[in-house]
């Protein structure tokens, strides 16, 4: 068989760059005034202000993680924590200034919002550009709108009551930072029994070199209700890190359903250091759909807590590792009630020495009887330079619990390639077929627009020559 070379991806779909004319750019760094300033910026409630500064204390206590990729390329003193775009937020597409519009009709945003999206939130760098939701979506009682909004409007004591009480400041260093830093993001509420029936979708796109993205999403189902946000960032690649550290919120009610998918793509300079986490009321469901392309080094766990009788979640993921990358990723879940049921399925795929680690956590309580979970990772690597790993932790609490796991991990088998290349098909497509094969269950459980941009990106990735 001969030898393949695999070139690196095409990202230029997405490492288009605008000048940098941001109106305000805070100094470089995290400091007291520096968080001062930014909650100043916000106009933040007493009781926020006073968080973000607890928050920080914590962000100087709590050491960097020392169990994953390195982070020693990113120095908190180079990176700037709040960006402020040339322009306020707006309702309407041709009221975005033209360069920052212009991004997004790049990106297919509003395309995406006129032919299948309920409604939008567009950030840019630190703040929100653009919002809207359609008129029958609001009539519903559904409130979809940016966080900072909610902090001081109808909803202020919900917002209260809910934020960073799943995700704490103590959970780990970045969630702390978020805590002190955070900016931008959205809110969600579904009312008690009301069916949201087209997809809502937040896009984030970071385009100023050195700085951090903060975004918080919250998000409230009650009661019966249904929802299918949509989350995708992106961001061009600079000679200087990046920083990700958001922190996505979910509050699933008894017999609600919420499924969550995201596509991130962001270029390989950044720090993804995000956070999410689910809570699951009674009978409830959670499903998260992940696609996570892109970054220079990821920590991203989402987190799933089935806290009633009955409830269930399904995590199904899929990662690309490709030259000078280091994804960390995976999924957690923790049964606290009985006859409660998981599934994770997460994929990854790693080539040019890249490396893919999945971990894969399972906890279940004394209390949880009569659970279920079962678990399977399954790596592939496309050549012999690159790494794969698959950590599984599970505590299991009672006897009374049925649990399963299972793991592979190997290479494209040449056998495979050359029966596809004796059938007429060049090497180059047969890789990309099998890997495309590979991620295929993945691909499905996205919309038809996230799956056809899904797939691209792993057109992209595996497009190469042959020598």
């Amino acid at each position: 068989m001969e030898k393949t070379y695999v070139e690196d991806i095409d990202r230029s779909i997405y490492d288009f760059r605008n000048k940098d004319t941001d109106s305000y750019r805070i100094k470089n760094g995290l400091t007291e005034d520096t968080v001062k300033l930014i909650s100043r910026e916000k106009e933040d409630p007493e009781w926020m202000a006073a968080f973000r500064l607890k928050a920080l204390t914590a962000f100087n206590k709590i050491p960097l993680p020392d169990w994953g990729p390195s982070l020693e390329g990113l120095d908190m003193d180079q990176i700037a924590t709040y960006v402020r775009p040339n322009t306020s937020m707006k309702g309407k597409w041709e009221e975005v200034p033209e360069e920052i519009k212009e991004t997004f009709e790049r990106l297919g945003i509003p395309q995406a919002e006129r032919s299948s999206l309920a409604g939008v939130g567009a950030q840019y760098d630190s703040e929100l550009v653009y919002h809207n939701v359609k008129e029958e979506v609001r009539a519903q009682g559904v409130i979809y709108t940016d966080i900072e909004s909610a902090l001081k409007g109808e909803f202020a004591d919900v917002v209260k009551k809910h934020f960073m009480k799943l995700i704490t400041p103590l959970d780990h260093k970045f969630a702390a930072l978020h805590g002190a830093v955070w900016s931008g993001g959205s809110f969600v509420y579904v009312p008690k029994g009301v069916s949201v029936e087209i997809p809502l979708q937040s896009y984030f796109r970071l385009n100023a070199p050195g700085a951090g993205q903060f975004e918080h999403t919250l998000i409230i189902v009650e009661e019966g209700a249904y929802l299918h946000f949509i989350e995708g960032c992106s961001a061009p690649k600079y000679s200087v890190a990046n920083l990700h550290a958001g922190c996505v919120e979910l509050f699933v009610g008894k017999n609600a359903t919420l499924r969550y998918s995201t596509i991130e793509n962001w270029s390989k300079n950044m720090y993804n250091l995000n956070s999410k986490r689910a809570l699951v009321e009674e009978g409830g469901t959670m499903e998260w759909v992940s696609g996570s392309f892109g970054s220079h080094i990821s920590y991203l766990y989402p987190m799933t807590i089935l806290k009633g009788k009955g409830a269930h979640t399904e995590f199904t993921g899929i990662t690309f590792a490709g030259h000078g990358q280091n994804l960390d990723t995976g999924a957690k879940v923790v049964h606290c009630a009985p006859e409660t049921s998981s599934y994770i399925n997460t994929k990854s795929i790693s080539k040019d020495g890249g490396i893919s680690t999945t971990r894969s956590s399972v906890k279940i309580t004394e209390s949880a009887k009569n659970s279920k979970s079962a678990v399977s990772c399954t790596s592939l690597m496309l050549d012999s330079y690159s790494k794969s790993d698959t950590i599984p932790v599970m505590d299991i609490r009672t006897s009374e619990a049925d649990v399963g796991h299972e793991a592979k991990i190997g290479r494209i088998s040449d056998e495979a390639i050359f029966y596809l290349m004796s059938r007429g098909v060049s090497e180059e497509n047969a890789r990309a077929l099998i890997v495309s094969g590979f991620a295929d269950k993945v691909s499905k459980e996205l919309p038809l627009e996230y799956a056809i941009e899904m797939n691209n990106l792993i057109k992209l990735e595996m497009k190469g020559s042959i020598g």
